[in-house]
């Protein structure tokens, strides 16, 4: 996993996470990342301080504040606020579809196109994918969204 700081055209920050760099350019370029704050899908990098690790206890030093960026803004506790309660909005979204939808797992793309092409009566489903079968459904017009996934569920 790796956690990007972006912004978005109008200058709103914001963080993510990507299972990898190649991950956050493929979404880029399709237009799946956006700006929680105004929508905007023109969002960019922003500069990161690194974060180190001591072997000492294995402490994290914390980086060093990131100076200003284009817009004259900082991160804030308002933006800190504003990322806490959209990780709990996801949450809330993602635990909802878990609870009333079906779980077909590797069954995905299968059932997904059955129920596109009107073969077996449509239902909420989730499951796995990989990124060429979510592409290829989408190519097929077939509508699918990746749920939410939040830092917390990969520790």
């Amino acid at each position: 996993m790796i956690r990007y700081n972006l912004r978005c055209e109008k200058g709103h920050a914001f963080e993510s996470w990507f299972q990898s760099s190649a991950a956050y350019e493929s979404q880029e370029k399709r237009k799946l990342v956006s700006c929680p704050s105004c929508g905007s899908v023109k969002v960019e990098r922003a500069i990161m301080a690194p974060q180190v690790v001591s072997k000492k206890g294995r402490e994290v030093a914390a980086p060093a504040p990131a100076a200003a960026d284009k817009a004259g803004s900082e991160s804030t506790p308002l933006l800190m606020a504003q990322e806490r309660e959209l990780r709990a909005k996801l949450k809330e979204l993602r635990d909802h579809i878990v609870k009333n939808a079906d779980n077909v797992g590797e069954r995905f793309p299968t059932e997904a196109r059955k129920m596109h092409y009107g073969d077996i009566e449509h239902r909420p489903i989730y499951g796995e994918a990989s990124p060429d079968e979510a592409r290829s459904l989408l190519e097929e017009g077939v509508e699918v969204s990746p749920l939410p996934v939040l830092p917390e569920d990969r520790n």
